[in-house]
């Protein structure tokens, strides 16, 4: 038996980290069968979720999953997401955060939608160019391999 995953642990310290810099964390999902998401919001089997402390209930970052409750064009909904699906967890603001390899998935460069509340907007794409940054204000996110 191997040593457990470090990826919950990564995953709660840079959530802590934006919530106490005042950051809205948000995690992008390569969604599965096993991902309880709303699927109308999923694009290219992809979504972005919303883990500020306004925009969650009850959330738990577990070592297997991550669940909580969320709203969703005003219908409060029950999500759960397993860890081992999360590509990356980001502060929205500056994109500061980690990405993590999703075994066999592929990258696609594809954007994915963030979803707040029940709103879609684009995210950031897995690499961007370097700097200088995107438009101000949009976040983004630079894969390191």
């Amino acid at each position: 038996m191997g040593l457990p995953s470090t990826k919950p642990y990564l995953l709660r310290a840079i959530w802590e980290w934006c919530c106490d810099n005042g950051f809205t964390p948000h995690i992008a999902v390569e969604v599965d069968e096993r991902t309880r998401v709303p699927r109308e919001f999923v694009r290219d089997g992809q979504i972005v979720l919303n883990l500020g402390q306004t925009a969650t209930n009850k959330l738990l970052i577990g070592n297997d999953f991550i669940e909580f409750q969320a709203r969703f064009g005003g219908v409060a909904r029950d999500l759960s997401v397993p860890v081992e699906r999360v590509s990356a967890i980001y502060a929205r603001e500056n994109g500061a955060g980690m990405a993590f390899e999703i075994d066999g998935v592929e990258d696609d460069h594809e954007t994915t939608p963030f979803v707040d509340a029940g709103e879609a907007e684009p995210a950031p794409e897995d690499e961007p160019p370097e700097p200088p940054r995107p438009e101000a204000g949009r976040p983004w996110l630079q894969r390191i391999k």
